[in-house]
This record gives structure tokens, C-alpha cells and sequence, in this order.
């Protein structure tokens, strides 16, 4: 049994009264192969043929001639094709049609033509005039035909209906003088290059026509009439109005340019003005934007609709009059706004809502608020739109639209469109809101986090600034340090944690807090970095995030007895030197990988540095910026350096005015330090054989020195310590021994071996002779420690001045 396809209007029959005869038109359906698949009532009609005598059978066939070749290769390239065909009728006789075929292809791609052409007569005649003549007056297109003198001959019904004018005020009149407005002058122009050239000309054109209560924008065609024998015998204009569409892409321009212009920055009061600016005048000829007051606090605003008269505040307002004189409420300032008012209304209904200002509305806000009662009055709103900001299930405020000069009032789109702006910029807020939050935050955590003060010490005089990043940045990881150690000697930390925000503060409150701990120990800058480098491996390896941990760290020591200073760093800025003589150079200090990259060892070096010799520590965002090159920075960082005074505040100021810009991309760390350095009357040493008798004599060496110095006050303790720690030193550890006294804030007592082994306290049981020294020298003096040194240790101890 063939397969037979589906050609609408098959059956036979007469249609009901009313409704289209489908069998007036013959339909067939031809497949890939040619074959008859579909064959309706207006085929058996044309040719005789009932379905089941086609259907199944070569298309061929039904062709009086057989199938043309170029039939064939134009259906099956083309997706439609028309032209005459002659057909056979199962009498036998040809006859000649108007076939148009179109071809259709299934899901799977198989092709199939469906082929048409008219069985019976017209309704009308083609030649009818008198129903050309209804067609061209109830046409719906706007359409009026012109003679070559540009004057009107006849005018549609919708014309007569946009003009507001029957045709016979308008015939022989031209368009000039129906539509006295400058667009009519262009209009004639485009009529005579269509007469003058036979081209069809294309305009668009916006007009405020009588009776019409806003401008309207119409495209207009203007196409020249051509008579029998080839002259042009007038013009027919043909109009759309186009003012919906022209107000949607207006809509949409406003969205797209609102995408662009609001939320540019993180500031939330920039955001909601921006968001009043943009909505001036192409939405509302006032505008205001006013928050709930909690959403400046820490916590989210509670969520749902507020209830009864409501509290905002006001952050932002524009108006297409100079100095928004509408406006009551000055921006800051917090207002009430009562149960009927717009801004509460909507905030209650949780849903953006139009409020014509009517007599019996204009009552209740005199009523209620006379003073805001009494501006509308005076510059006379009549429509107002209110919709609340909403992000994240939270309410933020409420934006309100006004119109007094645009006569229109707000509808339904306009509504949508200020929903849709108000959405985008709430949400902007919002971003805004939080990140303000968490910027405050991080402030607070690091500036907890950084020295208060500096310590006191007399190695180094010392200056420090530290700037936050601009708020669109936010706030990074940097940090600096000034650690005293033993020895009178002091380090310098600056380092930058990668990234912003909260985790970054955290994470370099951990790194600051571990270096100080391992500059406790005495550890020498690179092996420090080293420890310190196991340390961010470790917090990465664990960390609960997408994003890296890494930092930069560059360490420093510096000795005042020995004016000698290590240095180290870990993909740090290079630190700047400028000596006493006025030479200014960065150091040459090898550069290692950041930290949390592991595999390398660090290296640090060691130079000697005359007395008065600044150092200058910074983090990366010092010198680099988008307006300058690297290099440039550097430079400029010494030529500073090369002119500073002797005020290292004064230094620290001028080198952040003159390299930083007003709103810093990155935080910036400045750490400034003039070196000092302990004479020779303040360091006395003497080497100790290492014989038990030489204790004696090393205790009236310090006694003695303690004399000089006028400490008398000291030597009990003093000759204690020198007795157990020169006597540790001879028992238990190497030659060469050395005792070292340095005077300064506090007395300071070194013993040096040649031995790396480091001593430690242990608890005497009540019998033991021994094992008791260390205990002592801990209870007498305010510190103690071991530290090593390339050729052994040194054993110190501390006592208050």
C-alpha cells in the first residue's frame, strides 16, 4: 500500500458556508524520486484523477510533454520554483497551468515537493475598479497618492485618520500644506528625486501632528507612478507608524547605555547617582534614590517588605532643572516617608507601582508632608513611579521617577524599563554595600595586624607608611616589620601577600606573626625565608579555596656593632641604599622565587654600611603603575631618595606624594631606616682561654667594665652570668671563647664558642651539684638565647637598665 502524505483541504465536498474552499486550489505532493505521495480534492478537480488512482504512481505521468530537464534541475536546487506547465486530464486532453512548487525537507533531510496551482475562478475581477478603489480607501497602510505637481488626488481612510482631515480638505493641497513642519519640506524634496530619478525613495521622519498628544515616528516610502506609455504620472506615499518601535529601541538604548554607566566604581553612593543620572530626562524629569539607614551597618538588612512610614535616606538625586530645586530632601539626610506615599507604598507591596498625582493624591501629601506637598504643587508633577531595590532577597530602598515637563504619564513599559533599570543598579549597590563591608573589615584585621608602634631601639632610626589600595582594588596583604634581636641588632621585613580582601589580611597577619617567631630563633635572613617558604606551601596545600596563596617577603638584619648587614629576598622588590657620601643604588640582592614555590634555596648577602647609610624597603605597589614603566619607578624612587632631608617622615611623605596616585591600584608598604652604630666605648670583648681558672679573670674584666660604664648596680648579676656562661662554654664546648659586653638601652652579655651544640635548662633534682646556672641566669635577667653563627654559637643574656 503507498504511503500517502498529508495535503491540507483533501476530501471532497462543498466547504460550509463561511468558511475557505480549500478545494479551489490543487495541491500534490511529490517525492525525492518522483513519486505522487499527497493528492487533495482541488487535483481531482483539475485533472479528473481520483487519489488512489495517483497516489504511488511517477508524477511523470500527469505531464502532458514529459518532464522538462530544466524542471528538474531547478527543483532540485532551488527551495521554490513557478512557471507554466502543461498538464494531462484523465480525458486526455492538455492543459496548460501556473504551478508554483515548494520544496520541504523532514528532520532526517529527505526532501518532498508540494505543488499548487488555482482550479477555480476569482471573486473578484482583476480589473474591477470599484473594489481597486475600496481596497486602496480601507487599506491599513497610510497611504495618499500625489500628481507630478506634488498635490494630493486621493487619501485613505487611515490617512484621513492620522491627518485628523477628510480627503476633500486635503486634495490639491501638498504636504507642506497639510503638515506645516519642517519634516514636510524634506518629505517634497524626496518626492521630486523620485519623479526626477523613477527610484522609490526612503524616509524616516518624526512629527507632532495636530490632535496628537506626542511626537510619532513614521517610515515613509515615497514610489513614483509610471502611466502606460512610461511617464511618471505622480507619486504614492506610503507611511508606518513606527513610534512603538522607536520608543522599545529607545528602551533598550537606555538599558544598554545603563549597563555601561552604572556601577563603573564599588562606591555605593556613586552607584546610585549614577544610576538617577542616566534615568534624566529619557525616563523622568526627577529622580531620586533613597536607602534603607541599616544597610550601613555590618549585618544584612533584615529581609521582607517594611512596614507602615518608613525611614530612608537620601544618596542621590538628578533633575533636568539646574540644582534638582524639586528636590526636599538633601542628600545624607535621613527622611520619613509616611503610609501613602509612593516610596512606602511600593515598599510595602514589594513591587514597583505608578501613582497619578490627582487632586484627592496632592491632598494627602499637603496633609502629610506640606513642604514636599508644596514643591510638587509648585513645579507640578503628575506621574510618579516608585520601585523598590531589591538584591539577593534583600530590600535595599526605593527609586522614585517623577515626571512635570514630559506631559506623558508613566505606563506599563515605562514601568518595566524603570524595574529593569532599578534591578541592575540595586544589584550594583549591593556589590557595592558588601564590598564596603568586607573592605572595612580587612582594613580593621590588618590594621590590627601591622605595628602599631615601632619598637625602641638604637640600631636603626626609623619612618613607615602603609596606604590601602583605592576601594576598587581593595585592600591587599601587605606588610612590614621591625624586629628587635639579640645583640642589639635589629631586622627589617616588608613583604605583599598575593591578592585582596579578607584572605589576604589573614594571611599576612599568619606570615607576619610566623616571621617574628622565627627572628625569635635567631635564624639568618635566608634560612628564615626558607622556613618561611615550607610555611605558605603548607597553608596552600591546605587552604579551602580556588585561589592561590603566595607572597613576596624580603628580610634584612642589621648589626650596630658590626655595621655589617644580611640581607635576603623572595621574589621581592630590590631594596634602595643611599649612603653618607650622597651615592644612592639598589642592592644586588639575589632575587629567589616568592614564597610557596618551594625547590630553591634562598641567598642572602652581607655588606658593611657606613653610619647615617638609609635603607628603603617597599612592596611592589611603590613603583609600579599603569601611567609608567617599571624602570621608571625605580629610577624615580632614587632621584627621591638622592634629594631627601634629614627627616626620615619628611622622606617617606614626599616619596608617596610624588610616586602614588590619588586612588592607588595597589596597597603600598614604605619602610625608611638610617643606620646607627655602637662605638667602641659602648662594646667591650675579651678572648677566655679555655681554662677554668680564666672565670675569675673574666669576672673582674666585666666587674671592672661595669665600673666604667657606671652600672655598679649590675655587677652582682653580671658576674653571675659571666661565671655560668664562660664556665658552660669551657666545660662543654670548643675553643675559640670570647666574652662581649654591649651597653645600650640594656646590658647585653655574649659568650661565643667555637661549638654548635646549643645549651638548654634542665630541672636539678634537690641532691644534683649541678645543672642549676641556666635556671639562674633565666630568673635574673629579662631574656636569654643561643644563636649560631658561622663559627659556632653565642650565648646571651639580656638584663633592664
Amino acid at each position: 500500500m503507498a504511503r500517502t502524505a498529508s495535503v491540507p483541504g483533501e476530501g471532497g465536498g462543498a466547504p460550509p458556508e463561511g468558511l475557505v474552499d480549500e478545494a479551489a486550489t490543487a495541491k500534490a505532493v511529490v517525492d525525492e524520486r518522483g513519486i505522487v505521495t499527497g493528492w487533495s480534492e482541488g487535483a481531482r478537480r483539475l485533472l479528473g484523477y481520483r487519489a488512489s488512482e495517483v497516489v504511488g504512481r511517477s508524477g511523470a505521468a500527469l505531464l502532458a510533454d514529459g518532464p522538462p530537464p530544466e524542471y528538474l534541475s531547478s527543483l532540485l536546487t532551488l527551495p521554490r520554483w513557478s512557471g507554466p506547465a502543461t498538464l494531462l486530464h484523465r480525458e486526455g486532453h492538455p492543459l496548460t497551468v501556473n504551478l508554483l512548487a515548494h520544496l520541504r525537507r523532514d528532520d532526517g533531510g529527505r526532501g518532498e515537493w508540494l505543488l499548487l496551482t488555482a482550479v477555480s475562478p476569482l471573486g473578484v475581477s482583476p480589473d474591477d475598479d470599484a473594489f481597486l478603489r475600496r481596497s486602496f480607501t480601507q487599506s491599513t497602510c497610510t497611504t495618499a497618492l500625489y500628481d507630478t505637481g506634488l498635490r494630493l488626488v486621493r487619501a485613505n481612510a487611515d490617512m484621513e485618520r492620522v491627518i485628523g482631515l477628510p480627503e476633500e480638505a486635503m486634495r490639491g493641497l501638498r504636504v507642506s500644506e497639510i503638515v506645516p513642519h519642517e519634516q514636510a519640506d524634506r518629505t517634497e524634496q524626496a518626492m521630486r528625486r523620485a519623479l526626477e530619478t523613477g527610484a522609490r525613495q526612503d524616509l524616516q521622519l518624526s512629527l507632532q501632528l495636530a490632535g496628537h498628544e506626542r511626537p510619532t515616528m513614521w517610515t515613509v516610502s515615497l514610489a513614483p507612478v509610471w502611466a502606460g506609455d512610461g511617464r511618471t504620472q505622480g507619486v504614492l506615499l506610503s507611511a508606518h507608524d513606527m513610534t512603538e518601535q522607536h520608543l522599545a529601541r529607545q528602551r533598550l538604548a537606555l538599558l544598554n547605555e545603563a549597563s555601561l554607566r552604572v556601577g563603573s566604581t564599588l562606591d555605593l553612593v556613586r552607584t546610585a547617582q549614577e544610576l538617577a543620572d542616566v534615568a534624566v530626562p529619557q525616563l523622568a524629569d526627577f529622580v531620586t534614590v533613597d536607602l534603607l539607614p541599616s544597610i550601613d551597618g555590618d549585618a544584612d538588612p533584615p529581609t521582607g517588605s517594611p512596614r507602615g512610614p518608613v525611614r530612608l535616606r537620601r544618596v542621590a538625586h538628578q533633575s533636568v532643572l539646574e540644582g534638582c530645586p524639586e528636590a526636599v530632601v538633601p542628600n545624607g539626610t535621613v527622611a520619613v516617608y509616611p503610609d501613602k506615599s509612593a516610596a512606602a507604598e511600593c515598599l510595602t507591596a514589594g513591587r514597583p507601582l505608578i501613582q497619578n498625582v490627582t487632586a484627592e493624591v496632592m491632598k494627602d501629601v499637603l496633609r502629610q508632608t506640606p513642604e514636599r506637598g508644596a514643591r510638587m504643587r509648585r513645579f507640578g508633577f503628575h506621574s510618579v513611579l516608585a520601585v523598590p531595590m531589591r538584591a539577593r532577597g534583600i530590600t535595599l530602598g526605593v527609586a522614585t521617577f517623577s515626571r512635570h515637563r514630559n506631559p506623558e504619564p508613566f505606563e506599563q513599559d515605562d514601568l518595566l524599563l524603570g524595574q529593569e533599570l532599578t534591578d541592575r543598579a540595586a544589584l550594583c549597590i549591593d556589590n557595592a554595600r558588601r564590598f564596603t563591608r568586607e573592605r572595612a573589615t580587612s582594613l580593621t584585621l590588618q590594621s590590627s595586624l601591622l605595628p602599631q608602634r615601632l619598637p625602641e631601639q638604637s640600631a636603626l632610626d626609623v619612618a613607615s607608611r602603609y596606604l590601602p589600595a583605592s576601594a576598587e582594588a581593595g585592600v591587599g596583604g601587605d606588610w612590614f616589620d621591625v624586629i628587635p634581636l639579640s645583640g642589639a641588632r635589629v631586622a627589617l621585613v616588608v613583604g605583599d601577600v598575593v591578592g585582596h580582601g579578607i584572605q589576604a589580611s589573614a594571611t599576612m597577619g599568619r606570615l607576619r606573626t610566623a616571621v617574628r617567631t622565627l627572628a625569635d630563633v635567631d635564624l639568618p635572613p635566608d634560612e628564615l625565608l626558607t622556613h618561611l617558604d615550607d610555611l605558605v606551601s603548607h597553608l596552600a596545600a591546605g587552604a579551602d579555596s580556588t585561589g592561590d596563596i603566595g607572597a613576596t617577603c624580603l628580610y634584612a638584619v642589621y648589626d650596630p656593632v658590626s655595621r655589617r648587614c644580611s640581607l635576603a629576598r623572595a621574589g621581592h622588590p630590590v631594596p634602595a641604599l643611599l649612603t653618607p657620601d650622597g651615592g644612592v643604588r639598589f642592592l644586588d640582592v639575589p632575587a629567589g622565587l616568592p614564597l610557596g614555590l618551594g625547590g630553591l634555596p634562598f641567598e642572602a648577602i652581607e655588606l658593611e654600611l657606613p653610619e647615617g647609610s638609609v635603607l628603603a624597603l617597599y612592596t611592589d605597589g611603590l613603583i609600579e603603575a599603569a601611567s609608567r614603566d617599571i624602570d621608571e619607578g625605580m629610577d624615580t624612587l632614587l632621584q627621591l631618595l638622592r634629594r631627601s632631608d634629614a627627616s626620615l617622615e619628611s622622606t617617606c611623605d614626599a616619596v608617596l606624594r610624588t610616586m602614588l596616585p590619588e586612588r592607588p591600584a595597589d596597597d603600598v608598604a614604605l619602610l625608611v631606616a638610617r643606620t646607627r652604630a655602637l662605638d667602641t666605648f659602648h662594646v667591650a670583648s675579651w678572648e677566655v682561654p679555655p681554662d677554668t681558672a680564666a672565670v675569675a679573670a673574666a669576672r673582674k674584666n666585666a666587674c671592672r667594665q661595669l665600673a666604667e660604664w657606671g652600672l655598679d648596680e649590675c655587677v652582682f648579676v653580671t658576674e653571675l652570668v659571666v661565671s655560668e656562661l664562660i664556665t658552660n662554654a669551657i666545660r662543654h664546648a670548643e675553643p675559640p671563647i670570647e666574652l662581649r659586653l654591649i651597653y645600650d638601652r640594656s646590658l647585653i652579655c655574649e659568650v661565643s664558642d667555637g661549638s654548635t651544640t646549643a645549651p638548654h635548662m634542665r630541672r636539678a633534682r634537690t641532691y644534683d651539684e649541678g645543672g642549676r646556672g641556666l635556671l639562674l641566669v633565666a630568673q635574673m635577667c629579662q631574656g636569654w638565647g643561643a644563636r649560631q653563627t658561622t663559627n659556632g654559637k653565642v650565648i646571651w643574656a639580656e638584663q633592664a637598665l
